[in-house]
């Protein structure tokens, strides 16, 4: 199915969510040569670790991206204060829409319907209005997420997940969380690839498919 989709939009909501909802996605993405972007809305600067600058992630981001291989024209960071976004949904549907006009994506990549966090939620829910004509899947925040379907699945080597490890290991200043490490990564992706007789995957939740 990948190969009806060549240029992808992954919504994050905060810097490291794209890694770690579909990291090994984006790199098999660009391995295929497809055009993957990333947009990131905050660089949660009130909840970075007293140790770190306040703006740690933002390089961060751009060093994570850069492993799984997004050039970084295609990285787009919007400064918006982290657990408050939904104060902020017009102005987010309003650079939602901006990036549907500027990059006009075949396939959306987004936090599933039941993440639970309130600024995934506000995502979401503004990505679905505004890429409403185009297919959109959302990703797995085992943490978040009391539900999940498990509608749609990717395949994935070995290099694709020592990719997303790698891009998640850039990320130091969230090194402390305890979803942020190897073994956890990886049996979930296991687990996922129990689910379709492969070895490694990660799972989406079919929000809107379009083929054309």
């Amino acid at each position: 199915m990948t190969s009806n989709f060549n240029r992808i939009l992954v919504l994050a909501p905060h810097t490291d969510d794209a890694e770690f909802g579909c990291g090994g996605t984006i790199a098999r993405f660009i391995d295929e040569g497809k055009e993957v972007h990333v947009a990131a809305f905050s660089a949660c600067e009130k909840s970075v670790p007293k140790e770190y600058p306040e703006d740690i992630l933002i390089n961060e981001l751009k060093s994570a991206t850069k492993i799984l291989g997004v050039p970084n024209e295609n990285v787009h960071l919007f400064r918006y204060d982290v657990r408050i976004f939904k104060a902020h949904r017009q102005d987010i549907l309003q650079d939602l829409i901006g990036l549907r006009s500027e990059i006009k994506p075949d396939l959306v990549l987004l936090p599933a319907g039941s993440d639970i966090h309130q600024d995934h939620a506000t995502i979401h829910d503004e990505g679905i209005r505004a890429f409403k004509f185009t297919s959109i899947m959302g990703y797995e925040m085992p943490w978040n997420n009391m539900i999940f379907k498990t509608s749609s699945f990717v395949f994935l080597d070995e290099k694709y997940i020592e990719l997303k490890i790698k891009a998640l290991r850039a990320y130091a200043s969230q090194g402390h969380r305890p979803y942020s490490n190897e073994e956890f990564i990886r049996s979930l992706a296991r687990t996922r690839g129990v689910q379709i007789n492969t070895y490694y995957a990660e799972a989406f939740e079919i929000i809107r498919l379009i083929l054309k």
